[in-house]
């Protein structure tokens, strides 16, 4: 998927992922990731995923990041780094432009106007105590 949207969407996460992994040492190791799959697997993640969603857990993509950690352990750690970002940035882009029933928002791109609306100022109150 190359669409406009979906790159717009891969550089908006790509720099929240810069800033949540500011080092290479912030990136999830080999390690963390099998476990993360496996406990994706065990039976209180299956029977938690079939009482919430009516399925079993999904945890083939699990596998896939701990697979990519795997085959990336000969890069530099700053190319490391990027490449998991990357990865990432565009898992969570397909993510948030593939409609899902936990989808109840729309995203923001700017505030709201005149939100929060402001306060009186109670100096300047024309209301009387009886």
């Amino acid at each position: 998927m190359s669409s406009p949207n979906f790159e717009k969407a891969v550089k908006q996460e790509v720099e929240h992922l810069r800033k949540l992994y500011p080092t290479p040492d912030d990136i999830p190791g080999c390690m963390t990731l099998f476990d993360t799959y496996i406990t994706c697997n065990v039976m209180s993640s299956q029977v938690k995923s079939l009482y919430r969603y009516g399925r079993m857990a999904e945890c083939a993509h699990k596998a896939e990041d701990f697979k990519f950690c795997m085959s990336s352990k000969g890069l530099h750690p700053e190319e490391k780094r990027d490449a998991w970002i990357r990865r990432r940035a565009e898992w969570w882009a397909q993510r948030r432009l593939t409609k899902s029933s936990e989808d109840i928002w729309e995203i923001r791109t700017e505030p709201l106007t005149n939100y929060p609306p402001p306060r009186p100022d109670p100096s300047t109150s024309t209301q009387t105590i009886d």
